[in-house]
């Protein structure tokens, strides 16, 4: 092997390639798997959503005379649900936000104390509103990290004012993390209002009582069927929906989501590790063919030893060794690569995604190496023991 460095270089080459995939694409759908459980675990768990609409469309319910709408009083009936923890309506929108020189478009969200505790939301400075401010309507606001940075930047954004379409709101908190929420918005983005002030300054409905949306969480301890069950009784005893009308709202389950996302990083991560067994199925065709023209050169080596009583399974074991060594070594660069390729996916990755090597992926990546090894390596070993002695001292 020392002898012919490049014809062994060559030959741990597809190891090296097969090794490398394997390993780096393990550690991808691990990371993805961890990264949607993050995302998941932030929105909360055994998390609901009830939004207006069902089956009929917006065309079939005007022709009936009907607006499919929810309302506080909606949240507040779910609420005493006592298979959930709680219930709390929301009020979005996308509206100009300003202060001093300084102006963007920002998600403002209006909601009721539940829905902090509802969906894990904490604040890394200030406090949260209440309920006395709820009932006041009072002009406060919550806000996500980076609308704290683009608007007080290296400034305590406490007790300072914002302009949410030109309705100044004080600053009394800002939040904790950062992420994508289900409607798309990122936390980090959002600015929480009262659902009293956003429905009186800013959404300025003649129905001041409807709302977008409602969140509800289930007990951890109880069946989310049997609280969805609740749900859809509660909703339509309150709409006044018959027994043969299709319901006016959906729930939406996202612990349903979060199992189909799950169903399908666990597929998309066998995937990726199938694709890097091909490329090491490729390398170690390599090493067979390799292995095989270098019997074939060492056919005198191979004589020679026999004539001196080296005995068959000596010259087995001597190229199977030559083949494990070579994929062992193959596995540790391709590990190497791999690592080097994870650290650059992480750090271009935008902090969002994070790659890194799992031990039980690297110890997959060495028994991997070396059963190609001892798989394509033992037929030319074989074919090696195997030569009469005369043979090979004849061999030029």
């Amino acid at each position: 092997m020392a002898a012919n460095r490049l014809r062994t270089a060559l030959t741990m080459l597809g190891i090296v390639i097969g090794i490398a995939s394997v390993v780096l694409l393990l550690a991808l759908g691990d990371s993805m798997q961890r990264f949607i459980g993050k995302q998941l675990q932030m929105l909360g768990t055994n998390m609901v959503y009830i939004m207006p609409g069902g089956d009929r469309t917006a065309a079939q319910r005007a022709r009936e005379g009907k607006v499919a709408v929810l309302t506080q009083g909606d949240a507040e009936a779910l609420n005493a649900l006592p298979s959930l923890t709680g219930a709390a309506p929301a009020l979005q929108g996308n509206f100009k936000v300003s202060a001093g020189n300084e102006n963007l478009s920002s998600t403002v969200l209006g909601v009721t104390p539940d829905m902090f505790t509802i969906r894990n939301w904490r604040v890394d400075q200030g406090t949260l509103f209440g309920e006395a401010d709820v009932r006041a309507s009072a002009r406060l606001a919550v806000i996500g990290q980076k609308v704290a940075d683009q608007f007080f930047y290296r400034a305590d954004p406490l007790g300072r004012y914002l302009r949410i379409e030109n309705v100044s709101f004080q600053v009394i908190g800002v939040l904790a993390g950062e992420g994508r929420q289900p409607d798309g918005t990122d936390l980090a983005e959002q600015i929480v209002v009262p659902i009293t002030a956003a429905s009186a300054h800013l959404v300025k409905s003649p129905f001041p009582q409807n709302v977008h949306y409602i969140n509800a969480q289930g007990r951890p301890d109880g069946s989310m069927v049997d609280a969805i069950e609740d749900i859809k009784e509660v909703m339509r005893d309150r709409h006044r929906i018959r027994v043969d009308d299709p319901d006016d709202f959906r729930v939406q389950n996202l612990n349903t989501i979060a199992e189909t996302a799950n169903k399908i990083t666990t597929g998309l991560a066998l995937l990726l590790g199938l694709i890097g067994a091909i490329s090491l199925l490729v390398g170690g065709i390599g090493i067979m063919n390799i292995m095989l023209v270098s019997v074939t050169e060492r056919t005198r080596e191979i004589g020679i030893r026999m004539a001196i009583g080296a005995r068959p399974n000596a010259v087995l074991l001597q190229f199977l060794a030559e083949a494990v060594v070579i994929c062992l070594a193959g596995g540790l660069v391709g590990i190497a690569i791999a690592a080097g390729g994870a650290a650059l996916i992480t750090k271009f990755g935008g902090g969002d995604f994070e790659v890194y090597l799992t031990m039980s992926g690297i110890l997959v990546a060495c028994g991997f190496s070396t059963a190609v090894g001892v798989f394509f390596g033992f037929y030319p070993a074989r074919r090696a023991s195997r030569l009469l002695p005369v043979d090979c001292l004849r061999y030029e």
